[in-house]
């Protein structure tokens, strides 16, 4: 690893605190953005050095300075229908990070993107990166998510070059956006399998994508993006009862039709849309697209050209998280 200085946003997540120990035990010094009291806090007890700052700070170059890679983490991953900050964030915040790398001299810059630009509702079968964006975004994440990429492959050049992962449901120890909202939903009594969950997902464990991060950010060519996951796709259904399990949880057989789902989707929509979003609906086919349909992703990309190959096993990570 080339890589001495980097600067980090996103660095109290659960991404950024663990790529902050992978490049801290690798050798780096890490500087990581924080907004609060409590994410300097925890980006102190990951090996990060806090900076006290926001995306949106004119000044934010100032700080980036001496650094040779910008790891761009930070994002508003909500779910629901669309909000003006969660596009603030994921687009604007992105050009205006950027903006400050270049402006303080850095010449390499990694963008942690999402599988969730190219969903759609149906079935997204071993897809590729060279897959494009739909028509139609299936919703604001997964709108301005894409937008992000554009905004930051808009700043590449010789000078400054970007590239771009795509993980798909990050999981681990420690994990604090998936799992527990896994296990709110069944304590809850909301959780229901779609059409029983027998279908496929790729999946990706913090560690391989801590991995996936590294060789992108140090072999990854000039504007591409790579899908990084764990080694083969898992069956929805299985992977997500093994993961409650290690949280002591079993969970229920419930089940509900894949089209009324799909139809409650569609309606949740038309409640945000006719009410200006003043009504939330918690299922919306951003939801719909994530969670209900097969999402496989092929890594061949990602195994060629960055020598990419997951270190933790499915079993190895459940084992991590008992």
């Amino acid at each position: 690893m080339r890589t001495r200085r980097v600067f980090i946003t996103g660095g109290s997540g659960f991404i950024g605190q663990n790529v902050i120990r992978y490049y801290k035990n690798a050798g780096a010094e890490v500087r990581a953005l924080a907004r609060s009291d409590a994410a300097e806090r925890t980006i102190i007890e990951a090996g990060g050095q806090p900076v006290r700052k926001s995306l949106f700070d004119s000044d934010l170059y100032l700080s980036m300075q001496g650094c040779d890679l910008l790891i761009h983490a930070a994002a508003n991953t909500s779910h629901a229908c669309h909000s003006a900050d969660q596009w603030r964030v994921n687009v604007e915040g992105t050009q205006r990070v950027f903006n400050a790398a270049r402006k303080a001299g850095i010449n390499r810059a990694l963008h942690v993107s999402t599988e969730s630009v190219l969903l759609t509702g149906k079935p997204l079968i071993m897809a590729k990166e060279s897959l494009p964006f739909p028509n139609k975004f299936v919703g604001a994440y997964s709108g301005s998510k894409a937008e992000g990429e554009l905004a930051a492959l808009k700043q590449s050049d010789k000078d400054f070059s970007v590239v771009i992962v795509r993980p798909r449901f990050v999981w681990g120890k420690g994990d604090t956006t998936a799992l527990p909202q896994l296990m709110e939903a069944v304590k809850s009594g909301k959780f229901a399998w779609i059409s029983e969950g027998n279908y496929l997902t790729s999946t990706t464990h913090i560690d391989n994508l801590c991995q996936g991060i590294s060789r992108a950010a140090e072999y990854g060519g000039h504007g591409e993006a790579y899908f990084i996951t764990d080694e083969k796709p898992s069956i929805f259904r299985q992977f997500v009862s093994e993961l409650l399990a290690t949280q002591g949880i079993a969970v229920p057989d419930k089940s509900v039709p894949r089209g009324l789902i799909y139809l409650l989707a569609k309606l949740g929509d038309g409640i945000n849309w006719i009410s200006c979003g003043r009504i939330k609906s918690p299922l919306n086919m951003q939801v719909y697209a994530t969670s209900a349909v097969e999402v496989s992703l092929d890594i061949t990309k990602a195994r060629n050209e960055l020598g990419y190959f997951p270190d933790v096993s499915l079993r190895q990570g459940l084992d991590m998280m008992r």
